[in-house]
């Protein structure tokens, strides 16, 4: 792994879970800050979270019927809003424009860059992923707001076991084959087989818990499932 360079999918559901996260974003910023002044790199990809469902679900009620690329548009234009205004946060110390491809070479001049959704089929976990391939880093930070991966969905099973490291293979088996706009995974079917062929490192964490971000970034002990 590049060290001088660190991979950020975040959840759209930190920046926005109901109304915008201003202690959260206020967090973020302050640790991302204290690991550019030790020398590193950020590229962040953001989410749509749960503005981008609530789009999809009003246009639904009021259109009908929708395919599946008018969903995902929705989710795209979502991803990049957010994107953009991340970018407003940090200023000068971010890139002008933000990654809009991920197949395309990107600059990274500056101390960041972020990125949102590509095209419809494509999540921004796969993003992601063709930005760790294009960059030659073999690990992603995942942050949403779940803690770990679950051997099965503890919304529904109380009973639901943690994982804190788990292979690829055996992560795959625990999810759906495909991707379809709105799935809630911890990472994304597609992305996951290309980080599997890849060897790519992704460690999914509770981004809300930015002390335990904190502790990943400084080489800590953290919570957490590492999946590789």
């Amino acid at each position: 792994m590049n060290e001088e360079i660190i991979i950020v999918s975040l959840g759209g559901s930190l920046i926005i879970p109901e109304e915008i996260d201003k202690e959260f974003l206020k967090d973020f910023k302050k640790i991302i800050l204290s690991q550019i002044k030790k020398g590193k790199k950020f590229v962040i990809i953001t989410g749509g979270g749960k503005i981008c469902r609530k789009y999809q679900c009003v246009a639904k009620e009021i259109k009908g019927e929708m395919s599946s690329s008018e969903l995902d548009w929705l989710g795209i234009y979502s991803t990049r809003f957010n994107a953009e205004f991340m970018k407003i946060l940090f200023s000068d110390l971010a890139e002008e424009e933000i990654i809009l491809d991920p197949t395309l070479p990107i600059t990274l001049d500056k101390h960041m860059v972020f990125g949102g959704g590509w095209k419809p089929g494509w999540s921004t976990d796969y993003v992601s992923v063709m930005l760790a391939k294009q960059l030659k880093i073999k690990k992603i930070i995942n942050l949403s707001n779940t803690d770990f991966v679950y051997d099965s969905d503890p919304k529904i099973n109380p009973n639901a076991k943690k994982i804190e490291k788990i292979s690829w293979k055996d992560y795959r088996d625990l999810i759906p084959a495909e991707w379809n706009p709105g799935l809630n995974t911890p990472f994304d079917p597609i992305a996951s087989k290309i980080a599997e062929e890849e060897e790519i490192e992704v460690v999914i964490m509770n981004g809300k818990l930015n002390e335990n971000f904190a502790k990943y970034l400084n080489k800590e002990e953290f919570k957490g499932t590492v999946i590789s």
